[in-house]
């Protein structure tokens, strides 16, 4: 544990949940590609569906944490934190947030009436997008204020935004 703790610069012990959250998130989602995987192959409910789960879900936490590790390294210079452990609850900010705004889109454009259907699919799925993004600006800064990365996030939002030529927003 103590190694844990110096690895990600924890000086109390409520900033362990970071490390252990993000191992458990990588986990889950290794594991749910594993079963999308199960299912292309047709091997549900098969002998060897728990053997090909297992070893699917390890091999892809392993490179997803491998990469993510990986990642640390590259922007443990650019992004300008306190403490090594505030890159994971930034990583998890960005992947629930991305998620998110994504899962809320898709029910407000129905509710709206745009569907695939009543849509020309390139023109719903460039919809889909925009609203996507949308959602994810202002999804990133809550996130990141419950994480408690509020400073961070609100500077990478305004940098986002006059990026997109959308700086006369923040005046």
């Amino acid at each position: 544990m103590e190694k844990i703790k110096k690895r990600w610069d924890i000086v109390k012990n409520w900033q362990l949940l970071f490390p252990f959250l993000g191992s458990a998130l990588l986990i889950i989602t290794a594991y749910f590609f594993a079963r999308k995987l199960l299912h292309f192959f047709g091997l549900n409910n098969t002998l060897y569906e728990w053997p090909f789960t297992l070893v699917i879900t390890g091999t892809l936490f392993y490179l997803s944490l491998r990469f993510s590790l990986w990642c640390f390294e590259k922007l443990k210079n650019k992004w300008v934190v306190e403490y090594r452990w505030e890159m994971i609850a930034i990583f998890i900010v960005f992947a629930v947030t991305g998620s998110t705004s994504l899962r809320v889109g898709r029910p407000i454009m129905h509710y709206v009436g745009i569907t695939k259907e009543n849509l020309q699919p390139v023109l719903y799925w460039i919809l889909y997008i925009i609203v996507g993004l949308i959602f994810y600006q202002v999804f990133l800064v809550i996130f990141g204020w419950l994480f408690g990365q509020f400073k961070f996030f609100w500077s990478f939002e305004k940098k986002m935004i006059k990026r997109m030529g959308l700086g006369f927003l923040l005046r």
